[in-house]
């Protein structure tokens, strides 16, 4: 019976804290991450802070999985599965918006080319401009999105475009 009790809080538990998750960034591409693949990330060799990172991998608009309420496209069947499999390891922190933005307490869109993997978590940040107020103290930054994070996450997700962005995802093949 305990048994029972246990797993019925712990399920009605997780139906309400996923009511009150955020709405997931998705640009005019439709997609989440303006449609690139987000399990490819932790293929790429991450750069040293101060110098850009690789540039993302195009999602195709063939390979898709559903989290969050919005389409996650990938380069291949095998990173859908593996994000099907774990999508809280491989989608990018505060739905997809600015991190640096989240730290200053709203919700602006995140870059996809603009990332950066920190303590097994993706961050995507808004401008080159914006990657250096980021870096400058990514702990102190990641502490204040984390504290700003409960207030503004079940706010709308940002319709902003994002600037200076031209999006080369999905591509259908």
């Amino acid at each position: 019976m305990f048994r029972s009790l246990a797993l019925a809080a712990a399920a009605a538990f997780t139906f309400a804290t996923a009511a009150f998750a955020g709405d997931q960034y998705v640009d005019e591409t439709g997609f989440a991450v303006s449609g690139y693949d987000v399990v490819a990330y932790r293929s790429l060799t991450q750069s040293p802070v101060g110098t850009a990172q690789p540039e993302a991998v195009p999602g195709r608009a063939d390979i898709t999985a559903e989290y969050n309420g919005a389409t996650f496209a990938f380069a291949s069947e095998e990173n859908r599965d593996l994000f099907a499999s774990n999508p809280e390891f491989y989608a990018p922190q505060y739905d997809g918006h600015c991190a640096y933005g989240v730290s200053k307490g709203g919700k602006v869109p995140g870059n996809p080319n603009l990332w950066r993997i920190v303590d097994d978590k993706l961050y995507l940040n808004i401008t080159k401009n914006v990657v250096g107020f980021w870096e400058e103290d990514i702990p102190g930054n990641i502490n204040l999105a984390e504290g700003n994070w409960p207030g503004i996450e079940g706010d709308v997700a940002s319709d902003r475009t994002i600037p200076n962005f031209s999006s080369s995802a999905p591509v259908t093949n």
